[in-house]
């Protein structure tokens, strides 16, 4: 680390505060070289960053300011709660499938969907492997068991689908089994139509300039690294492979019964607010939020009662 002095020269920050403190030079002349000096090392310190960091893949490039999407979020919020109430009344029960590429926004959409929810009413499904003794069940058998009963709102965070994408594009299913799912997937979602279930299929679609974009910021980001599994690598280099099973699905299962609706979701924003409009638009719900509570005032502890003392107890420290 140098500098230069009036005269041209460049000496260590050491050499520099030597000669300010001896030199006879202006004041206005060493206040310069001082700024420039703390200017330097501030740049020095700083941590080397990606150009990535700065776009994270929680913020993206959206055309919503924070504070309308903020503003729009609420709005939609207040009205999943009220379409929970009318969905718990009427009994009714409802399957959202979510599905589409590797860090399309599917997670994040599901969160600000169950998130002012009541969980004993709304879940998520997200599962794992399946067990050598489920590889040998029917192929929906481990589905079927987390449907909903009456009042109850289930969202796949993937579903039987993977069958048709993952399993297909990575070799984890025969072809035989392939073709089945395929013959056999749109009678099972009819069945389950008929049966009063409201069945609706979102596919996240994201460009691959944009996919790539999430996958580098996931690299970097610690609270985000765990996203990015074996099968989301490997789905990099398979983008066409991933198209094309994703454009075979469509031909076979977008059914009049249970259509698939595609969420364009480059922005994240606009993506999370345009699937749950379209969700409420989709549930033929009305408002029947109960009416506001009246408390009745609490009641006096009793006169023989006396707390323990507070040294007998243990408490968090107050950090913050």
């Amino acid at each position: 680390m140098k500098n230069k002095l009036k005269n041209g020269a460049e000496f260590s920050p050491a050499v520099v505060e030597t000669y300010l403190s001896t030199a006879d030079i202006s004041k206005k002349d060493q206040k310069k070289l001082k700024k420039k000096q703390k200017q330097k090392q501030a740049k020095l310190k700083a941590p080397e960053q990606s150009v990535f960091y700065h776009l994270s893949e929680s913020e993206g490039s959206s055309k919503l300011t924070s504070k309308v999407y903020e503003e729009a979020l609420a709005r939609l919020q207040v009205e999943l709660v009220k379409m929970q109430y009318w969905v718990k009344h009427t009994g009714t029960r409802i399957v959202i499938l979510f599905e589409g590429r590797d860090a399309a926004g599917k997670g994040g959409t599901i969160k600000r969907i169950t998130e002012p929810l009541n969980p004993r009413g709304c879940r998520v499904v997200a599962l794992g492997t399946p067990s050598d003794r489920e590889k040998t069940e029917w192929y929906f058998q481990r589905y079927v068991s987390h449907l909903p009963a009456a009042g109850e709102i289930v969202c796949f965070d993937r579903s039987w689908y993977n069958r048709a994408g993952v399993e297909h594009v990575m070799g984890f299913c025969t072809d035989d089994q392939y073709q089945e799912f395929m013959h056999t997937c749109p009678e099972f979602e009819r069945m389950l139509v008929r049966s009063g279930i409201i069945v609706l299929k979102y596919w996240f679609s994201v460009s691959d300039d944009e996919q790539e974009r999430r996958f580098q910021s996931r690299t970097i980001d610690p609270a985000r690294r765990w996203k990015l599994s074996p099968m989301d690598l490997e789905s990099r280099d398979r983008w066409v492979e991933y198209s094309q099973a994703k454009d075979n699905m469509f031909a076979h299962t977008n059914i009049p019964e249970a259509p698939w609706f595609t969420v364009e979701a480059d922005d994240k924003k606009g993506a999370r607010l345009n699937c749950i409009s379209h969700l409420l638009s989709k549930i033929p719900y009305v408002d029947m939020t109960p009416e506001p509570l009246e408390l009745a005032p609490r009641k006096t502890a009793p006169h023989d009662y006396v707390r323990p003392p507070l040294n007998e107890q243990f408490f968090v420290p107050h950090l913050y």
